[in-house]
């Protein structure tokens, strides 16, 4: 369902009702955080996979980075189904095909036997996987046709507050999955535990079905400039992907290894660390809102992106410092506690900045593609976090590293592409 513009009609804003245009956000956010249930759930399965299934740590990881795997094969393949036939069809069939995936992977599940030998149950676990695979592909959906659901339905002015709201979806599935999955699994088997995930997507494609609507665009041949290749006109938004690309690094290395170094360096328990590290979700999504507004007041998405740049390496540079000395000096362990916190909340910030300004940058046309590079590019960098940040944590310390990685978002900070923006209405 489209909503076809028409010669000197009101902007795609005015054409709505608020009501509608907020639930159409809201409905787009809930299929977002849908799917990172989607990919990220499996993570909470791996006690599960190693205990009961006899699964070493490495091979229950690889099961639970299929999906994730899925998504980062995908993401610019879904980008040109958005360009070509719309975010509601992307979203539609995204949703489906994962919650598809996520029910082959439960029949999977359902053909093992958890009590039996590591053998016997390899090969339901490998089907499993297969289908966490094609349902985290189809969840690559959500992540490439958020960028014209804000854009398409916000005026400049708001933009920024709603793709704040949107980048909400990710800690929100995460949090979903981590209070849902691993008590699932343990009392009832992993299979009972791919129904969250699994039943997220399927309600989520039953509500977008609902709400949502395609933003109006012009036809391609009235509109050539908003059709021609953006890469090709300048370096505006290669900037853009390079910046967050280095500003992912710290952000995946606090999310990461925060847990292990609260309960391997200062003693705390798993269940008080784990606490702390949802408090930090939640400060995240809080952050990235908070950062939206400010690019809306502001009146530009450049210049807060590239101050949170210099406020990250400068709190990961005092991370660092304070938890390589927290063990000499007492009260130094609370102070890098609060500055973990700290991290977690501004190391997120810029993530709605970022997409906000590629999806009005790139265009009714290319907005879908736009958005699959930058996640693609992203997420190949959360890869690469933690076997580095692993080495470097196991040879020099959890200070040594978190001092480290304030490099990349210092290095992001003349990457910001500040002298070149502009907010396309």
């Amino acid at each position: 369902m489209a909503v076809t513009p028409t010669p000197d009609a009101p902007p795609a804003w005015q054409r709505v009702s608020a009501g509608r245009r907020w639930a159409m956000l809201a409905s787009s956010t809930a299929a977002q955080a849908a799917s990172a249930a989607m990919v990220t759930g499996p993570a909470f399965l791996i006690p599960q996979l190693h205990t009961a299934y006899g699964m070493s740590l490495g091979e229950a990881g690889l099961v639970a980075s299929a999906p994730l795997l899925g998504m980062m094969l995908t993401l610019i393949a879904w980008g040109v189904v958005v360009d070509h036939r719309g975010e509601r069809f992307s979203l539609l069939v995204g949703l489906v095909a994962a919650a598809v995936g996520g029910g082959l992977a439960i029949a999977g599940a359902a053909t093992g036997d958890p009590g039996g030998s590591a053998d016997a149950a390899r090969g339901p676990v490998v089907a499993m996987a297969l289908a966490l695979v094609l349902a985290g592909a189809a969840s690559g959906a959500t992540n490439s046709a958020s960028g014209r659901v804000v854009v398409g339905w916000f005026p400049p002015e708001r933009r920024g507050l709603a793709m704040g709201i949107r980048q909400t979806a990710q800690p929100l599935g995460v949090g979903l999955a981590a209070a849902t999955m691993a008590v699932l699994a343990e009392r009832a088997g992993i299979g009972a535990a791919l129904w969250v995930p699994t039943a997220a997507c399927a309600l989520a494609a039953v509500v977008v079905a609902a709400v949502v609507l395609d933003p109006p665009r012009p036809q391609r041949h009235e509109a050539p400039a908003h059709a021609a290749n953006p890469y090709r006109q300048d370096r505006f938004l290669a900037r853009i992907h390079g910046a967050s690309v280095l500003l992912v690094g710290p952000q995946f290395l606090v999310w990461t290894f925060g847990l292990t170094w609260l309960i391997d360096d200062l003693g705390w328990s798993a269940a008080a660390a784990g606490l702390l590290m949802l408090g930090t979700q939640l400060v995240g999504a809080g952050a990235r809102i908070g950062a939206g507004w400010w690019s809306d007041v502001a009146g530009s998405r450049m210049r807060p992106m590239r101050q949170v740049a210099v406020l990250a390496a400068v709190t990961m540079l005092a991370l660092g410092a304070a938890a390589a000395a927290s063990g000499s000096v007492a009260w130094l362990t609370g102070a890098a506690v609060l500055l973990l916190v700290a991290a977690s909340a501004i190391t997120v910030a810029d993530n709605g900045l970022a997409f906000t300004a590629v999806a009005e940058r790139a265009g009714p046309f290319w907005s879908g593609r736009a958005m699959g590079m930058q996640n693609t590019a992203q997420h190949l960098m959360a890869a690469a976090v933690p076997p580095v940040a692993g080495l470097t944590i196991t040879h020099l310390g959890y200070g040594a590293a978190f001092a480290i990685a304030a490099a990349l978002p210092l290095a992001a900070v003349p990457l910001v592409p500040v002298a070149h923006e502009r907010l396309i209405s």
